[in-house]
């Protein structure tokens, strides 16, 4: 059993917005990420109270880990939406749901044992590329809306280690069309990276050099 498996038969998942066979994906891939030894740090763009971020951790200190690992997060709930993130089937996504407060994430942390992250409290339209790491290896996008999604590669585009792998949720959700239309937005002016998706996430990696 790989260390993914082992985490998830070991620990529970403590909220309803992530499932197992989306949070096996996402820990498979950093796993590689891992296991491939390549120096950086890892970011996460909306950690909500924590789940995944808990389960990241889990993983990096299995592994050893010895970057940084930062999230950012409104810890204030979704923002406003655009047209872009429009859906009959994602009426009950509105401004302010899906809120917890940062100390909410810190107690999350702190009652598993897990050292805490490097923490950004902020609306992700308000962050620099001075607020993210050099040389991130792994990203986690969870950020819902277009325009989340879209900030979200706006600030991490040119800290992008070579070897980057970038998981984006929703991907493939119907009720939230905004963080398909940021990804392909992206991947259409960034032409060396490739997509695949897996439940509703997608997956992005950059192309192996012939």
């Amino acid at each position: 059993m790989n260390k993914t498996d082992q985490l998830l038969a070991k620990y529970p998942i403590i909220s309803d917005q992530v499932d197992t066979k989306e949070l096996r994906v996402l820990l498979r891939e950093l796993e590689k990420v891992l296991r491939g030894g390549t120096a950086g740090n890892i970011v996460e763009f909306g950690c909500y109270v924590g789940t995944t971020s808990l389960f990241i951790r889990r993983l990096l200190d299995a592994y050893r880990f010895a970057g940084e690992f930062h999230v950012y997060d409104s810890f204030a709930g979704l923002p406003e939406k655009t047209s872009a993130d429009n859906s009959a089937a994602g009426e009950q996504f509105k401004a302010g749901e899906l809120l917890a407060p940062r100390k909410t994430f810190v107690y999350n942390f702190k009652k598993a044992g897990l050292k805490l992250p490097i923490i950004h409290k902020g609306w992700f339209a308000d962050f620099t590329p001075k607020d993210v790491p050099e040389n991130i290896i792994f990203a986690f996008f969870d950020g819902d809306f277009y325009e989340s999604i879209a900030d979200s590669f706006r600030v991490c585009a040119g800290k992008f280690h070579e070897k980057v792998t970038i998981i984006v949720d929703d991907y493939a959700n119907e009720a939230l069309p905004g963080a398909a239309r940021a990804v392909d937005e992206w991947l259409r002016r960034n032409q060396q990276f490739v997509l695949r998706t897996e439940a509703s996430l997608a997956i992005i990696s950059s192309c192996p050099k012939t």
